[in-house]
């Protein structure tokens, strides 16, 4: 089990958006990375494909490392590292390290 998930609020550790939050868009657990919502900006330049029309730059979020990034607990605010345990029914889940509150 991955300790982000689509949908969460996180916190970049390293890189050049360090300390900044954002909202995750996608996480391929294959490869251990997350895409965050308006952060690691990227530009393509993009040639023109027909005569007469005009190249373009294309930005776009680049994905990043998941040990660069920290979950920020709903619950406390803070960015806290994400600890697991069974409820009661078997299930997996999240919990904040810091408050001890489960993460949804």
């Amino acid at each position: 089990m991955f300790h982000i998930r689509k949908g969460d609020t996180v916190k970049i550790l390293s890189g050049k958006d360090r300390s900044k939050t954002g909202k995750v868009l996608s996480v391929d657990a294959a490869s251990g990375k997350a895409i965050i919502d308006g952060r690691n900006i990227m530009v393509r330049h993009e040639r023109p494909k027909k005569a007469g029309q005009k190249g373009q730059k294309i930005q776009y979020p680049s994905p990043i490392f998941a040990s660069n990034l920290a979950l920020v607990c709903p619950s406390c605010g803070k960015a806290a590292r994400v600890g697991f345990k069974q409820d009661d029914k078997g299930q997996k889940i999240r919990i904040c390290k810091k408050c001890g509150k489960e993460i949804k």
